[in-house]
């Protein structure tokens, strides 16, 4: 079966995006490997994740540098799921990570939007069970 392996941020410098990710956001670094001097394949991820993860790609263009931050256009881009979302919102809130709001409840779930270091917005999401299941 196919699945999606990586998405990629586009970053301003390799070291503080692994920094946010690992230290802040609390992902861990699968790989960092360089690839000539000015290039590396840099792997983030949340814990125990199987299947999807980040890739950290530095911006090298001028087109690149300009989509840092806004790689969506203003919207989520990225959605964190969690089954302890309140746990991971406060230890993320701890930790520095900017909130736009408090935690809200959806019909699909509890959730509250993060930028990252460079203003990309992301869902931290914690989603309803449907009524019945893992009963």
């Amino acid at each position: 079966m196919t699945h999606l392996g990586l998405v990629t941020v586009v970053v301003r410098d390799y070291d503080e995006a692994i920094a946010f990710y690992r230290d802040i956001v609390g992902f861990e670094l699968l790989e960092d490997t360089r690839i000539d001097e000015g290039k590396r394949w840099v792997v983030v991820a949340p814990p125990g994740a199987r299947e999807t993860a980040v890739l950290l790609a530095r911006a090298v263009t001028g087109g690149q540098e300009a989509r840092i931050g806004d790689q969506t256009g203003g919207r989520v881009g990225w959605f964190l799921n969690t089954d302890a979302f309140e746990h991971d919102y406060e230890r993320m809130r701890a930790a520095g990570v900017v909130f736009e709001e408090a935690p809200r409840q959806e019909p699909y779930g509890t959730v509250a939007v993060f930028q990252d270091l460079y203003g990309n917005r992301w869902d931290l999401i914690q989603l309803r069970r449907p009524s019945g299941v893992g009963r």
